[in-house]
């Protein structure tokens, strides 16, 4: 009897657990929904208002609707912190939107870059011991509790395996995104589908979407180990390039065991000059890895590839001024591009180098549908740079005036314009573009002395490949035919003629750089030789 007692007392202190369990959840998922419908409608009457005024009585300086942006951006910020998981992730994306959304609202939410969540030790030993099956300290002799490295789904441990002695960089989930990753997509879906709902003009539904796409492929780290093997093999291949991407070792759902590499980041500059790594050919080699998974056949797309995913490694087996290794990490977010997709992007590309404006348009409807209205606002969010740039030669670097040249045309009216085009182009354009924009910001961040001019030509030579490519598979019947000779020896004339223009053109610099001569270049130079 006294055994059958304790056997209920035990049954029920685990049924009571349970449900203080359960109890907890609900609150805390009450608490984080009410925070962000209340931001939310909070926020929605402070814009309904404000806009209410400023038609009413007018607002020459915009100062009112600026105080109302920084407000609410101020409001969705506490959320964002509050709530953590993905919200930190979303608020990292929304704050590098500087193209898309008011200054306000970018520059409030800069500090979440710096601000990720860090997983207690112990509960990273929890989940090995959930996920595997086996305890921490089955796999690993040495694992250092404090990550080397956090962001906003996972962070990054330094272990010692326990079976062969290799150090190795243990990357783990988050284990509190499986309980709020579902409830915060569909907060983050709810609240974009609002903002349209009582703005329809303003149309950011197709962030959400994209989200809700991407963060379960990032979640997943056995697909994440597949795309680093994946992208190894395909480098191995390419020689040109001084790519490096961590072996892999195991991987789980949430706990991927890979080669402990490092580096610095690229933006590190002192790192880079004291240890006579050229920035120029860092510039370089970057625009050559990514342009390569841009435009390769059957390549790979690494569409994250922002500053903490990238590292520079000094290597004193390569002659100098290309000592160095660029390191990879984060492969978790890829795509494929469709071979006909790829190919028509080239071509636009090519178009823009030329500044031919017809073969522009005509390859932007191609690659995303775009119409001749919407043709100039697409140039330049594909460029980054002001239309009338674009149509003139894009081979100078961005200057401030044309920096705010666009940023004002986007106050004139032209970012709802921006927002609906970025709502209907297809989903993998929208990532190609951002994997254009976050090089272009590595590639600044560099303070290279050649400016654009190099990448461009780089640029160039991958895309005039791809179509030689076309050209090439096109050919009917045998080689040996007068006709397919002749096609054949078109399509590799001008894809030689890039590749030897832009030989001629490096030569250029490492002379210049020979001689201590400036390695800029006069605007309008150097694109004669694509023409």
């Amino acid at each position: 009897m006294l055994l059958a007692a304790s056997g209920g007392t035990v049954a029920a202190g685990a049924g009571v657990m349970s449900i203080s369990e359960d109890a907890k959840h609900y609150y805390t998922a009450a608490e984080r929904t009410g925070r962000v419908i209340t931001a939310l409608a909070v926020c929605i009457n402070d814009y309904r208002v404000t806009l209410g005024i400023r038609e009413k009585e007018g607002d020459e300086n915009d100062m009112l609707l600026k105080t109302c942006h920084k407000r609410c951006a101020e409001r969705t910020l506490s959320v964002l912190e509050k709530n953590g998981s993905i919200f930190i992730k979303l608020g990292q994306h929304l704050s590098s939107l500087g193209y898309l959304l008011p200054e306000e609202w970018t520059t409030t939410f800069v500090p979440l870059q710096d601000q990720c969540p860090v997983s207690s030790y112990d509960s990273i030993v929890e989940m090995v011991q959930k996920d595997t099956g086996k305890p921490l300290t089955e796999y690993f002799v040495e694992f250092e509790h404090e990550p080397i490295g956090a962001a906003s789904l996972a962070q990054v441990h330094k272990a010692k395996m326990r079976d062969t002695g290799q150090m190795v960089a243990v990357k783990v989930q988050h284990p509190s995104l499986d309980e709020w990753a579902p409830l915060d997509l569909s907060l983050t879906r709810l609240t974009f589908q609002m903002l349209k709902r009582f703005f329809p003009e303003y149309d950011l539904t197709w962030l959400s979407d994209e989200m809700e796409a991407s963060l379960p492929v990032e979640l997943d780290f056995l697909r994440e180990g597949e795309n680093a093997i994946r992208t190894k093999e395909y480098f191995s291949h390419v020689r040109s390039t001084p790519l490096v991407i961590p072996d892999i070792i195991w991987a789980k759902r949430r706990i991927l065991v890979m080669e402990y590499v490092t580096g610095h980041r690229p933006d590190d500059l002192h790192f880079l000059d004291s240890h006579g790594i050229d920035r120029d050919e860092v510039s370089a080699a970057l625009a050559r890895i990514f342009n390569e998974m841009i435009f390769g056949t059957n390549a790979p797309l690494h569409c994250d590839p922002h500053g903490g995913n990238i590292a520079i490694r000094l290597n004193n087996s390569r002659r100098a001024p290309r000592n160095f290794d660029v390191i990879l990490y984060d492969h978790g977010l890829y795509r494929d591009i469709p071979n006909e997709l790829r190919r028509s992007y080239a071509k636009l590309w090519l178009a823009v180098i030329e500044a031919d404006e017809a073969r522009m348009r005509k390859h932007a409807h191609e690659v995303a549908g775009i119409t001749d209205d919407q043709f100039p606002l697409f140039a330049s969010a594909i460029t980054g740079r002001d239309y009338r740039v674009v149509t003139s030669g894009v081979e100078a670097a961005r200057s401030e005036q044309e920096k705010e040249a666009i940023t004002n045309a986007l106050g004139d009216g032209m970012l709802e314009e921006l927002v609906q085009l970025l709502g209907q182009v297809p989903r993998i354009i929208l990532l190609i573009l951002k994997t254009n924009d976050l090089t272009r910001s590595l590639d600044e961040g560099l303070r290279t002395r050649q400016g654009p001019v190099r990448s461009f030509l780089i640029l160039a030579r991958y895309a005039s490949r791809a179509i030689y490519e076309e050209q090439l598979e096109s050919l009917q019947g045998s080689l040996v035919r007068p006709r397919n000779i002749l096609a054949f020896l078109g399509a590799w004339g001008a894809y030689m003629r890039v590749r030897l223009r832009l030989r001629a053109y490096e030569l250029y610099l490492t002379t210049k750089r020979i001689l201590g001569m400036d390695a800029s270049l006069v605007h309008g130079g150097p694109f004669s030789i694509v023409s």
